[in-house]
């Protein structure tokens, strides 16, 4: 009975998931609200960046900083620090060299945002498919306790199984509910990032 109570337990998380997602993307696991991209207006009031959304990759100073701004791993206030140093040492060029850097940010950022919101939509399809399988298994274990004559070794076997497949179920959705916040960091990441460009354009 208690291994029909775990499996119970993640297929009411797994309906909870599915009652939550925006029915026009059926597949996001997510209680916030999916926006596929980030808008530029959104989080860029300076210039327009014409072709500095193609040029900043040819510039190995703005994609090696753009490399180490958009890693989460670097802390705000240290990437806010490198953003100012590194237009600090270019008067001459700072607009330029502003909307390169914002530029490749936008960039760098959308990417790594899509990669994060398509990793989660996949595992979402595999947690239904794991509630589905999980589902089938709770009925066929309930159908084996009840048999008569009873095979207690099909039983065992059936019950590990679902123990298993549950714990792995769990563990997916608690990793997912987590990862879920990684969008919007990324959009506050930008968003301040910009915000201190175009301060130090000023």
């Amino acid at each position: 009975m208690k291994v029909l109570a775990m499996a119970a337990f993640a297929l009411a998380v797994a309906s909870t998931a599915a009652c939550a997602a925006d029915p026009r993307y059926p597949n996001w696991p997510c209680t916030q609200a999916k926006v596929p991209d980030i808008s530029l207006a959104t989080v860029w009031a300076g210039p327009a960046l014409d072709d500095a959304e193609t040029k900043w990759k040819d510039d190995a100073k703005v994609t090696a900083l753009v490399s180490k701004l958009s890693a989460r791993k670097t802390p705000m206030d240290e990437a806010e620090k490198s953003v100012k140093e590194f237009l600090a040492g270019s008067a001459a060029d700072k607009t330029a060299n502003a909307k390169l850097l914002f530029a490749g940010l936008f960039d760098t950022l959308n990417a790594q945002r899509s990669q994060v919101m398509n990793g989660l939509e996949r595992v979402s399809r595999k947690q239904r498919e794991a509630a589905d399988k999980i589902r089938e298994e709770s009925i066929q274990l309930q159908a084996l306790q009840s048999a008569t004559p009873r095979d207690d070794a099909k039983v065992d076997a059936l019950s590990n199984q679902l123990i298993w497949e549950t714990r792995i179920f769990e563990d997916r959705h608690k990793v997912v509910r987590f990862v879920c916040e990684v969008p919007t960091a990324i959009d506050q990441r930008l968003f301040a990032l910009g915000r201190v460009i175009q301060q130090e354009m000023e």
